[in-house]
C-alpha cells in the first residue's frame, strides 16, 4: 500500500479502481525490475567476485593432503583436513568478510586502500600507522595478483594428466608450455578490454559452481561419514594431535579462502546484498559440497589402498573425482574458470593502481578506457606488462601448482591482517564503539588471521619469499614516491612566494598584458605556481584572465558533481579553482572547466593556455633520502605519464616551463 505524495492528504489521493490497478501494475513492474536487477548483479558477482575462491578446489585440498600425509593417512586425519577447510570458509569468508567487513564500506567501495582512506577519515587526520598498513596491504595485493593467474591456470592445465586419452603424452613441460600460451594470450587481450566477454563470466562461473557442487555431492556417498567433518571438533582435534604437521596443514588449508579479499574489494561494483546472497545461498554450499566430496573420495581411496597393503598417495583429487568420459569437458570448463579468476585479479590490480595514483602513492601512469559504458573497464599498459613478466617467471620457476601453493598463502594472509587492523580503527572511531567492545570484537579475527599468517610463514623458504619480495619491493617504491614528493613539495614552498604577495607586487608593477586565459596547474594553491613565475620572468607577460587550478583527491571513492568545483576570486586578475575527484575517478580537466560556466566562469578553450611546470630532478648527497632512493624516485619521475594526457588536456593548448631541482 503506497503513501500519498508529499503535500497531498489521504482523502485527496486517487481512489478509483482503475488508478489502483495502474499503481499496482506500476509497483509490480518496479518490483520485478528491482528483483531482476538484483539477480543480474548476483550472477555478475559469481562471475567476477568468486572467480578466485571458486577455483581453489583445484589445488587447495590436494595441497593440504600433501602436508597431512606426512603423518600418515587416517580416517580422523582426513576428516580433520576437510573440517579445517569448511570452517576456514565459515569463519574467514562468511563471518569476517561477508557478515562484518562488508558493512565497513567507504560510500559503497571496499578494498584495502578504500579502508585506509576510511580509517584516516575516522581518525580525522593522516597517521603513519594507517599509511604504513594501507601501503603494505596494497603492496601484498600485487603479490597475490601475480601468483593467482600462475597457480590457477597451472592447476587447470595439470588436469590434462588425468585424461585417459592423453595418458602418457602429458608431462610437466607440456603443462608449462600450454599454461604459458594461455597466460600470454590472457594478458595480450587486456588492451582490448573485457566488456564484450564479461557478460559470459557470470554464466560460465554459474555452471562451474553447479558442476563442482554436483560432483562433490555424488562422491559424498563414497563415504558418508565425511559429513561428520561439519563438526569443528574434528578440525581442533587434528591440530592438537598433529602438532607441527597440523600447523603446516593449516597453512595449506588457507588456500581455500584465497580470493576472500575480492568479496570486499569488488563491493563497489556489485553492491553488498547481491554478493552476500550469492555467497550464502550458492557459492558457499557448492564449495562445501566439493570439499566434502573430495574428502569422501580420499577416504574411499585410503580404504582401497589399505586393502591392497599400500599407503595412501596424494593425488589430483579434484580431477580424479570426475568420470573419465567427462574429464575433457571439465578440463575446458576449469580452464575457462581459471582464466576468469585471473581476469578478476588483473582487473583488481588495475583498479588498485588507479586508486594508488589518485591517493598519491604511485606516479601518474597511462590509464586507458576500454569501454564507453562501464567505468571500471580500464587498462594500464605498464602494470599489465609487469604482471605478465611476473607470472611467466613464477611458472618457469615453480613448474607445478603444488610448488606454487607454498608461495600463495603469505600474500593473502598479510593483506587480511592489514584489513583487520584497519577495521579496528573504523569500529572504534567511526562506529564509536567502546574500546573494550572493539577489542573483544576484532581480537578473534586478528588472532585467526595471525595464526594463518604464522602457519604460512613456515613456508618462506619453499616459496613464501615470493610475495614478500614483491610486496617489499612495491612498499619501497610507494614509500620512496611519497617521501620524494613530500621533499619536492616542501622545497617548492620554501622557494616560492605566496600568491597574495605576488598579486601585491604585480599591482605595484604591472607587467605587459596579453589577451586570453592562462590556467596554471599547481599542487599548492596558496603559492605562486612555478610556471607562472617562469612566465613572468622569461616572457614578461601576464594574461588578462589567470586561473590557479589545483586537483584534489578526496578520501571517498567518488565526488558528487555539486561538490566538484570550488571557485574563489583572489582579485580581478586571478581566480583560484579547486577540482575535487574521488580516488576511483579519473581527472578530466576540460570537462571540469565546462562545469565552471555554472558559476559564471567562462572559458574559450581555443583562447586558453594551460601552463605546466616541468621539473627536472637531480640527486643530491645532502637531500632527505639516501642516494639509492633518490635514483629510484628520479626513475619514477621520468617514467610518469605526461600530465597533459593524464588530465585529458588538449595537447595543442599546453605550455611547459621547466626547472631543475634536487631531491
Amino acid at each position: 500500500m503506497g503513501f500519498p505524495a508529499s503535500g497531498a492528504s489521504a482523502e485527496t489521493a486517487p481512489s478509483t479502481s482503475a488508478q489502483t490497478l495502474a499503481d499496482g501494475a506500476s509497483n509490480g513492474e518496479s518490483h520485478t525490475h528491482r528483483r531482476a536487477g538484483f539477480w543480474a548483479m548476483s550472477i555478475g558477482a559469481i562471475g567476477v567476485v568468486f572467480g578466485d575462491i571458486g577455483t581453489s578446489p583445484l589445488y587447495a585440498f590436494s595441497s593440504a593432503m600433501e602436508e597431512a600425509l606426512k603423518d600418515g593417512a587416517s580416517h580422523p586425519g582426513i576428516l580433520g583436513v576437510v573440517s579445517l577447510a569448511l570452517w576456514a570458509l565459515i569463519l574467514v569468508v562468511t563471518i569476517k568478510y561477508v557478515l562484518f567487513l562488508m558493512r565497513a564500506d567507504n560510500r559503497g567501495e571496499g578494498g584495502v586502500l578504500s579502508l585506509m582512506a576510511l580509517a584516516q577519515s575516522a581518525l580525522g587526520r593522516r597517521t603513519t600507522f594507517v599509511f604504513i598498513m594501507g601501503v603494505a596491504g596494497a603492496a601484498l595485493f600485487y603479490g597475490d595478483a601475480v601468483i593467482t593467474p600462475a597457480i590457477s591456470v597451472l592447476s587447470a592445465m595439470e588436469g590434462m594428466k588425468t585424461v585417459p586419452q592423453l595418458h602418457g603424452h602429458i608431462h610437466t613441460s607440456t603443462v608449462i608450455l600450454v599454461s604459458t600460451v594461455v597466460l600470454v594470450m590472457l594478458f595480450l587481450a587486456q588492451a582490448r578490454g573485457t566488456a564484450k566477454v564479461a557478460a559470459l563470466f557470470g554464466p560460465i562461473m554459474l555452471i562451474w559452481f553447479l558442476c563442482i557442487g554436483a560432483v562433490g555431492a555424488l562422491h559424498i556417498v563414497d563415504d558418508p561419514s565425511v559429513l561428520m567433518a561439519l563438526s569443528p571438533h574434528y578440525a581442533v582435534g587434528f591440530l592438537i594431535r598433529h602438532g607441527f604437521v597440523g600447523f603446516l596443514v593449516l597453512g595449506s588449508v588457507f588456500l581455500t579462502v584465497t580470493g576472500a579479499e575480492a568479496l570486499y574489494a569488488d563491493m563497489g561494483h556489485f553492491g553488498r546484498w547481491p554478493i552476500q546472497a550469492a555467497w550464502l545461498f550458492f557459492a558457499l554450499p557448492c564449495l562445501a559440497l566439493n570439499y566434502l566430496g573430495q574428502g569422501a573420495f580420499a577416504l574411499k581411496a585410503m580404504d582401497i589402498a589399505a586393502a591392497h597393503g599400500h599407503a595412501l598417495v596424494n593425488q589430483d583429487w579434484f580431477f580424479l573425482m570426475i568420470p573419465p568420459q567427462l574429464r575433457v569437458g571439465m578440463l575446458v570448463l576449469a580452464a575457462a574458470a581459471t582464466i576468469i579468476a585471473s581476469q578478476a585479479v588483473i582487473t583488481g590490480a588495475f583498479s588498485l593502481t588507479q586508486q594508488a595514483i589518485q591517493l598519491g602513492l604511485l606516479p601518474r601512469m597511462t590509464i586507458l578506457r576500454t569501454s564507453e559504458h562501464q567505468a571500471g573497464q580500464i587498462y594500464l599498459p605498464q602494470i599489465n606488462f609487469l604482471l605478465l613478466i611476473g607470472v611467466l617467471v613464477l611458472v618457469a620457476l615453480f613448474h607445478t601448482s603444488d610448488n606454487l601453493a607454498h608461495a600463495y598463502g603469505l600474500a593473502v594472509t598479510g593483506t587480511m591482517v592489514v584489513t583487520t587492523s584497519l577495521a579496528f580503527i573504523v569500529v572504534r572511531y567511526l562506529w564509536k564503539w567502546r574500546f573494550w567492545a572493539s577489542c573483544a570484537f576484532i581480537a578473534p579475527f586478528l588472532i585467526l588471521d595471525t595464526t594463518f599468517l604464522a602457519a604460512n610463514a613456515l613456508k618462506i623458504l619453499s616459496g613464501g619469499w615470493v610475495p614478500l619480495l614483491i610486496g617489499g619491493s612495491l612498499f619501497g617504491v610507494m614509500a620512496t614516491w611519497v617521501h620524494g614528493a613530500r621533499i619536492l613539495t616542501e622545497k617548492a614552498r620554501r622557494d616560492s612566494v605566496s600568491l597574495v604577495e605576488l598579486t601585491e607586487i604585480l599591482s605595484a608593477r604591472a607587467p605587459h598584458r596579453v589577451p586570453g586565459t592562462a590556467i596554471f596547474l599547481t599542487g599548492e594553491p596558496d603559492m605562486a605556481p612555478v610556471a607562472l613565475m617562469h612566465n613572468l620572468k622569461h616572457n614578461k607577460v601576464l594574461h588578462e584572465k589567470n586561473v590557479i587550478m589545483t586537483v584534489v583527491t578526496a578520501e571517498t571513492p567518488r565526488v558528487e558533481e555539486a561538490d566538484r568545483l570550488t571557485i574563489e576570486s583572489i582579485n580581478d586578475d586571478f581566480k583560484r579553482v579547486t577540482v575535487h575527484y574521488g580516488f576511483m575517478e579519473s581527472p578530466n580537466l576540460p570537462k571540469a572547466l565546462s562545469a565552471c560556466r555554472r558559476y559564471g566562469l567562462k572559458f574559450d578553450i581555443m583562447a586558453t593556455s594551460f601552463f605546466l611546470g616541468r621539473r627536472s630532478v637531480v640527486p643530491a648527497a645532502n637531500s632527505g633520502m639516501p642516494l639509492w632512493q633518490d635514483k629510484i624516485f628520479i626513475f619514477l619521475m621520468k617514467n610518469a605519464a605526461n600530465p597533459t594526457e593524464f588530465f585529458k588536456i588538449p595537447p595543442g593548448r599546453v605550455v611547459e616551463l621547466g626547472a631543475q631541482v634536487t631531491v
